[in-house]
This record gives structure tokens, C-alpha cells and sequence, in this order.
């Protein structure tokens, strides 16, 4: 049996498609009812084969800070896939983001460790790896000296810890570190905003960049790592580095608009996210714009993902031809 914790979203519905497609038996744990639909689109969009695959899933209604009441759904399960995390960059969230992406990771591997199970795969993020001031070329042995990390980042790398020490007491651990996901079936949340933003035809480009990934690789990253037992090890998961002007250029391409010319000056993002503070002081909600997304934004990172390349042999898609599919799929979803 499988556990996979964050069933309902973007990586963890497209890695039980890939688990149902082989005939694995897949455990999935959700916390909304409403999350399962999702999930069940993305099947059904795939055939009436994958239809009856879905109907295959054990889902389970549970939280991983319930830590009495995970129990009973560790019983037979020998490899967990934990995907589920909380993610927001608004420094209010924090005390969320330490519950759920640390206090529930160490939840996790707990019973994970109790139980014996045979593997274990944690979704991490390249947001929990090291930067330096020096230079932006950034691996898996890089050291963590972030001074002022934003509190996702912070709580993503306090979540390996706890990884980390479970592998210490003996658990077959792995983790996965990748970049920004794109893939169909969740386009008003995560990354699947970002073609709700370029559907729209904005003249306007973001000035940095970031490492970006596809969904189905990093599903195949999380399961070769498993398959070749590749313990207390982290894989970077990218597949380019790409500057935003590219890639909201590729999804221009793709929504057949004219691609974006003008970058967003710098002052004008200082101003959206004093604006956005503002907004923040009055109304309930994550803020959608911060100091530290700004910086993010406007950052230039390269993440070497040749250990993942080499030792895991994967072998990329191209965040083009990624971008041009998603690209298909969302024009499909909103006819």
C-alpha cells in the first residue's frame, strides 16, 4: 500500500495518476471534500480507463496534525509519498506554515518510523535550499545561510530537518527540491495562476527568474528516487532556469497573444507591496504580495539539477513544450 498526504493538489493528484496508470494500491489522505473534484477531472480528462483507475484510490478524510488519528491510516503501508505543505510567503501565516510543514512533516516521519515503513519521499522545495551573496549557482550542497528568509522558505527547511532526523533513527528517506511546478488542472491556485495572469494578455514581465519544472517529472523524480532506494539523499528537480520575460513569453506563444515587452520597474513593485501591506491591515487573508515575493521576483537563481540528471537519469521536458500543453489544456477547460 501507498500513502500519499496532498491527494487534492497539484503534485500529489498527478502522482496518483502516475501510481493508479501502474496498478499501484494508492491510500490518499484529504481534508475537503471539495478537493477530491479536482483530483477526479484530472482523471477523467484522460479516458474513461483512468476513470475507473481513480475509483481505485482509498481516500481517507484526515489532517497530519492529527497525529491519533493518522494512525489507523499507516496500517499496511509501505512507501509515503508526503506531498502535503501550506504555502504562502505573508509573514502573518507563519505560525500555519510551522504547524503544517513542520509539526505535520515531523507527524509523518513519526509514524513513519513506527510503523517501518519501506520508503519514504518528502516534497520539499528549491525555496528550503541555501543562497549565497556571492554567486547564484545553486546545488544541493549549498549551505543554508539565509539571514532573512521569507517564512515558507524557513518552514520548508525546518520540514527537511525533521526529515533528516528521521533518517538519522533509521527511516529509508529521500527528498525532492523543485522548482516553481507547472502543469494542468489547478489553475486558480500555486503556479497555475501564472496562466491565468498570461491568458489575460499582460504587456508586463516580472525582471527575474527562477528554476522551473513540470509536474510529470518531478512525479518521476519522486518515484525513481524510491525505486532505486536512493536514501538520505535530495535531488534537485528542474528542469531550466529561466528569466520570467521567457517564460511568460512561451505562454504567450501558447494562448497565441503577443508576448510581453516591458519589464515591471522596481519601484513599482516597492509600491504594490506597501499597497498590498496596506490591503493586509484591513482585510482577512494571505497577502498576495510581499517584501520578500518581490525579492524573489526579481532574483536570478540557477539550481544545478545534474545530480538528479545523472544519478536518477532523468531526462527533462522542455519547459516550452510544458508551457504549450498546459497552455492547450487551460484554453480546453474555460470553453
Amino acid at each position: 500500500m501507498i500513502l500519499v498526504t496532498g491527494g487534492t493538489g497539484l503534485v500529489g493528484a498527478h502522482l496518483l495518476f502516475s501510481l493508479c496508470e501502474d496498478h499501484q494500491l494508492c491510500r490518499a489522505i484529504y481534508r475537503n471534500v471539495k478537493g477530491l473534484e479536482a483530483v477526479k477531472k484530472l482523471f477523467i480528462s484522460s479516458g474513461d480507463l483512468n476513470l475507473a483507475r481513480y475509483k481505485t484510490i482509498e481516500w481517507v478524510l484526515g489532517d497530519i496534525l492529527d497525529l491519533e488519528g493518522l494512525t489507523p491510516v499507516f496500517k499496511g503501508v509501505k512507501t509515503v509519498y508526503h506531498c502535503a505543505a501550506h504555502i504562502s510567503f505573508d509573514p502573518s501565516a507563519y505560525k500555519t506554515l510551522k504547524s503544517v510543514n513542520v509539526s505535520g512533516t515531523a507527524n509523518m516521519v513519526n509514524l513513519a518510523l513506527d510503523f517501518k515503513v519501506s520508503a519514504f519521499c518528502y516534497v520539499s522545495s528549491i525555496a528550503a535550499l541555501g543562497k549565497s551573496d556571492t554567486q547564484n549557482h545553486i546545488t544541493e550542497e549549498t549551505d543554508w545561510n539565509i539571514s532573512d528568509p521569507n517564512v515558507y522558505a524557513l518552514t520548508k527547511y525546518e520540514a527537511e530537518l525533521e526529515v533528516w532526523r528521521g533518517i538519522w533513527e533509521g527511516l529509508p528517506a529521500t527528498i525532492i527540491n523543485p522548482g516553481v511546478i507547472l502543469g494542468p488542472g489547478f489553475w486558480k491556485k500555486g503556479s497555475g495562476k501564472l496562466f491565468s495572469f498570461a491568458q489575460k494578455g499582460s504587456p508586463f514581465y516580472f525582471p527575474g527568474g527562477s528554476g522551473f519544472v513540470g509536474v510529470k517529472d518531478v512525479v518521476n523524480c519522486m518515484t525513481l528516487s524510491v525505486k532505486e532506494e536512493k536514501w538520505k539523499e535530495r535531488f534537485i528537480c528542474v528542469s531550466e532556469n529561466l528569466t520570467y520575460k521567457a517564460l511568460f513569453g512561451d505562454m504567450a506563444e501558447g494562448f497565441g497573444l503577443k508576448k510581453p515587452t516591458h519589464k515591471l520597474p522596481f519601484w513599482i513593485l516597492e509600491i504594490l507591496w506597501r499597497l498590498d501591506y496596506i490591503k493586509g491591515l484591513f482585510l482577512k487573508g494571505d497577502r498576495k504580495i510581499t517584501k520578500h515575493t518581490l525579492k524573489g521576483l526579481s532574483r536570478r537563481d540557477f539550481y544545478d539539477a545534474s545530480k538528479s540528471s545523472i544519478t536518477l537519469k532523468m531526462e527533462y521536458t522542455p519547459i516550452k513544450k510544458v508551457v504549450i500543453g498546459c497552455c492547450d489544456l487551460f484554453k480546453d477547460s474555460i470553453q
